[in-house]
């Protein structure tokens, strides 16, 4: 089910005057966006690293990461998958593999892997597959996708950690060695910032924080 069609049920005279989710462009989108193509980042800035982590809706991984201490950016876009430059048709029609995911740069002297990897895992519900709140499909599955041994190690951890507390009888999030990361279109970057009326009302209607409420507890 797209992000569209949830929020469309949960807010169906709002979206019908006009408020609508992540499959159209925002404001100032150009025309075409929905196909364009995506590129793989430039490498990361002296002193600064890169964590990809997925939690469902890249517009709130994004936010959500954002606003740590110590991160320096956090992009949309997709991994996972098999077909060069997807874009976000592709993608949330299920035909590419990838899923929605979140490039952090960091600035690893303010904030380390460890604590990304904690903040991923209050702000995601690791007891499902292939899904993540209202959004459902292989397009969100959660996962983190390391970069390098270390990383890798870090992650593994942080899972056992977390199976090993048996606060959930399954975690379904996966550890994988990241393949290219695309960038999605203009329109996703800072879709919360451009967008907050919008962005509130998706997240809301998704029941995101409500759900991780119950996950985490309120002071999540």
């Amino acid at each position: 089910m797209s992000r569209r069609s949830v929020v469309g049920i949960v807010l169906g005279l709002l979206f019908a005057a006009g408020v609508v989710a992540q499959s159209v462009p925002g404001p100032g989108a150009p025309a075409g966006a929905g196909k364009s193509a995506t590129a793989a980042p430039p490498p990361p800035a002296p002193g600064t690293a890169v964590a990809i982590f997925a939690s469902g809706c890249f517009w709130c991984t994004e936010s959500d990461f954002e606003k740590l201490p110590g991160v320096i950016s956090a992009e949309s876009g997709y991994i996972g998958g098999t077909v060069e430059r997807p874009n976000y048709r592709q993608v949330s029609a299920g035909r590419t593999g990838h899923t929605e995911a979140v490039r952090v740069v960091f600035d690893p002297a303010r904030v380390g892997y460890e604590q990304l990897l904690e903040h991923f895992w209050r702000n995601v519900d690791p007891t499902v597959k292939d899904q993540q709140f209202c959004d459902v499909g292989n397009h969100y599955r959660s996962g983190i996708f390391y970069l390098d041994p270390a990383q890798k190690r870090a992650a593994e951890a942080s899972r056992t950690a977390l199976e090993a507390s048996r606060r959930f009888p399954r975690i379904h999030t996966e550890i994988t060695a990241a393949t290219t990361f695309w960038v999605a279109e203009d329109y996703h970057q800072d879709y919360y910032k451009k967008n907050p009326v919008r962005y509130q009302i998706y997240r809301s209607g998704c029941g995101r924080d409500a759900r991780l409420a119950e996950l985490w507890g309120k002071a999540n």
